[in-house]
C-alpha cells in the first residue's frame, strides 16, 4: 500500500496475486511541478503548466516524426496509487462505487492515459501540456491522438 492510504468508510480492499502477469519496460519519467499526490488536478488542462517527458536515449528513434502531431496520448504508471481497493469512495461523501466505474488512480493495474498538447521537442525530451501526475511518474508510451472516423 503506498503512500499511507487509509480504507475510507465503504471501501473494500482485495488480496492481490502473488505474482504479476506482464511485465512492462518503462520508456522514461515525466517531470510535472506535483511533488505530492494531493497537489495533482483530477484531470490535466491544455491550459495547464508544461511537463516533460523525458524519454531514455534507447528510444531516441523512436521518437522520429513525432514532431508531426500536434496532441498525443500519453500512457504513464501511477506508480504511488493503491492497487487493491475494488469499492472506492472518492468522495469522502459516503457513496461507494466499484473502480471499474471510476477514473480514479486506485485501480488494479495503475495505468493511465491522458491526450496532451505538444509544445515543443527537443531531442529526447518532450514539452506537452494537459498531465496530472507527480512528478517523476514512469512513463510507459507515447502515441500520436487516435484520429476520429470520418
Amino acid at each position: 500500500m503506498a503512500g499511507g492510504d487509509e480504507i475510507r468508510p465503504g471501501e473494500i480492499a482485495v488480496d492481490l496475486p502473488p505474482e504479476t502477469s506482464a511485465g512492462l519496460y518503462f520508456i522514461g519519467r515525466i517531470h510535472t511541478p506535483w511533488t505530492r499526490r494531493a497537489e495533482c488536478p483530477r484531470r490535466g488542462a491544455p491550459d495547464g503548466p508544461i511537463c516533460t517527458l523525458e524519454v531514455d536515449p534507447r528510444w531516441a528513434r523512436a521518437l522520429e516524426g513525432i514532431g508531426n502531431h500536434p496532441r498525443l496520448q500519453i500512457l504513464y504508471w501511477m506508480h504511488e496509487a493503491r492497487r487493491d481497493l475494488v469499492l472506492q469512495s472518492p468522495r469522502r461523501d459516503g457513496s461507494t462505487r466499484g473502480t471499474f466505474s471510476l477514473r480514479s488512480p486506485v485501480r488494479p493495474n495503475p495505468i493511465a492515459s491522458s491526450v496532451v498538447d505538444l509544445v515543443n521537442v527537443d531531442g529526447l525530451l518532450l514539452q506537452v501540456r494537459g498531465l496530472d501526475c507527480l512528478d517523476g511518474t514512469p512513463l510507459l508510451d507515447v502515441k500520436p491522438e487516435a484520429c476520429p472516423l470520418a
